[in-house]
C-alpha cells in the first residue's frame, strides 16, 4: 500500500487587485512547485459549475500530494514556502482555507 498525504489550499484573492489571481498562480509555480518531496502539484483557477454543491466563491485552489505527513511538515517550514507566504500570499490574498488529509 502506498502512503500519501494531501494538502489542499483554497485561496480568495484580493478583489481590489486585478492581477492577484495570476500573481498567485505564478508565485506558486515559482516558490512552491520546486520544493523537494512533492509527488503531485496542481494549482488552478476555480472551475465554474451548474451544480449547487460546488463552492464557487474562491478564485484559486492548490492540491499538493506528499508521500507522508512528515514530508508535508518539512515543506511548511521550507524557505521557499516561507518566501511564498511573505512575498505573494500576504500581498494578494484575503482568505485561505486548508484541508489536509492522509490515507
Amino acid at each position: 500500500m502506498r502512503l500519501m498525504f494531501s494538502h489542499v489550499v483554497i485561496f480568495w484573492t484580493d478583489p481590489e487587485q486585478p492581477n492577484a489571481t495570476q500573481e498567485l498562480l505564478d508565485g506558486a509555480d515559482q516558490y512552491l512547485k520546486p520544493i523537494p518531496g512533492v509527488l503531485h502539484f496542481h494549482i488552478g483557477k476555480m472551475a465554474t459549475s451548474d451544480r449547487p454543491v460546488v463552492d464557487q466563491s474562491y478564485q484559486v485552489a492548490l492540491n499538493i500530494v506528499f508521500p507522508d505527513k512528515k514530508t508535508q511538515d518539512e515543506y511548511q517550514v521550507h524557505p521557499m514556502h516561507v518566501d511564498f507566504i511573505e512575498k505573494v500570499f500576504k500581498r494578494v490574498c484575503k482568505k485561505v482555507v486548508v484541508y489536509d488529509f492522509g490515507e
